[in-house]
């Protein structure tokens, strides 16, 4: 193992402690009355939509238990038809996650645009021809089950839920691809730049874009664009990507950094704490759990701040910022419940907090430090980060203008 993982460590450590905090969220813990025959059928899917899948991922797909994370982040009152589809989703979001790791930046822009025809076209397969964009004519299977979710989801989906759903999916993608290009090219990036990109590859907007429509509601413009509610879902974003995601939901950085630091995976704020701001390992694990308890703080006072627009409207907010509320403790908890991140010693790692590091795989080299200048030194406060998410601009447009 290398000791440049740990620049700021004066022995090579073979362990930390997570910061606690399922101590810190006291929200209550919700389940959906049906998610475990729900969770077991879309996993099924999930399966029977990917013959090609190795065995080792088989296992893993089972392991990973995407469909309880459902269950638990989405309010236990909503309908069976529509917590699968979302189930659907989040293990085809996974899905995603396993198929583009280690993809290079040409790959994923095959991947996004196969994805993103799916949902411009729903009910059949339209191969774009334009130059550069060609596809072929049998369309690849992550379009294939694309295309079967999205199908059923926009049966009951809303206009808005599903203009702001491809609209996120879009940035998600364009996000992977930004990530792509820097680990192309070894590049760590600076955290203000990191924290932006990963808002998008996290996978929480078009997740957070389904809570609406697992509530069978449509929340106007002027709802979704109030800087409150933009706080509150920037805020639970930051939270499941802080806590637990490797690159797509739920990776709380500090959960999933054991696994990636064995096979040298960078992407990640513990990693660039260390790089580039002085920390060693502890310490960096200690300030993103800072920056997760204070953010749920600020969750908290920013829910007390959501205006009225009407009993109507209000009734349809105050559900979906529950939804949220469900999302931060749901991923929080189901984080020790997968296998994803602590194998079978989950359970353990909850009660304890202590995680052994695991071994870094021969074939993970850590790439060499890149110049960088940051802007300033760790350059951001987490309440100016959490009051007001930045408007951005739809990518990938070509589907909507271009001719077969």
């Amino acid at each position: 193992m290398s000791n440049t993982r740990f620049p700021n460590d004066s022995t090579e450590p073979d362990h930390f402690i997570l910061p606690d905090l399922v101590g810190h969220c006291n929200f209550p813990l919700t389940y959906h009355p049906n998610g475990d025959a729900i969770a077991a059928q879309s996993v099924h899917w999930l399966d029977r939509m990917c013959p090609e899948l190795s065995p080792k991922k088989r296992k893993a797909l089972y392991g990973l238990q995407a469909g309880e994370l459902t269950a638990h982040c989405y309010p236990y009152s909503i309908t069976d038809n529509r917590l699968r589809v979302v189930s659907d989703f989040m293990n085809y979001l996974f899905h995603l996650d396993n198929i583009s790791d280690g993809m290079m930046t040409n790959d994923t822009e095959r991947l996004a645009d196969a994805v993103m025809n799916a949902l411009w076209y729903p009910h059949e397969y339209r191969p774009t021809h334009a130059p550069g964009k060609e596809q072929p004519e049998e369309e690849i299977s992550a379009g294939k089950i694309a295309r079967d979710y999205w199908a059923r989801c926009i049966e009951e989906a809303g206009p808005g839920v599903q203009a702001r759903f491809k609209e996120s999916l879009e940035l998600f993608f364009e996000a992977v691809h930004q990530q792509a290009q820097d680990r192309d090219a070894d590049i760590i990036p600076d955290i203000e730049s990191y924290i932006d990109v990963r808002r998008d590859t996290s996978g929480c907007k078009p997740v957070f874009d389904l809570m609406e429509y697992a509530l069978g509601i449509d929340l106007p413009d002027e709802v979704v664009e109030n800087p409150v509610i933009k706080a509150l879902n920037q805020g639970t974003n930051d939270l499941v990507t802080w806590s637990n995601v490797s690159r797509f939901i739920p990776s709380i950085d500090i959960f999933s950094y054991n696994v990636e630091q064995s096979r040298g995976d960078t992407h990640n704020m513990v990693v660039i704490l260390m790089k580039y701001h002085g920390h060693n390992l502890q310490s960096a694990i200690d300030y993103v759990g800072d920056l997760c308890r204070e953010t749920i703080n600020t969750f908290i006072a920013n829910r007390e701040k959501v205006p009225s627009w009407g009993p109507e409207i209000d009734k349809d907010v105050a559900g979906y910022v529950q939804g949220l509320q469900e999302w931060i403790v749901g991923s929080l908890h189901w984080s020790f419940q997968t296998r994803r991140y602590f194998a079978d010693k989950g359970a353990e790692v909850k009660r304890t907090r202590y995680v052994k590091l695991l071994p870094l795989k021969e074939a993970a080299e850590l790439p060499p430090s890149p110049p960088l200048t940051p802007s300033k030194e760790v350059g951001f406060s987490v309440k100016g980060a959490t009051m007001e998410a930045p408007s951005s601009p739809t990518r990938f447009e070509y589907y909507k203008n271009s001719e077969n």
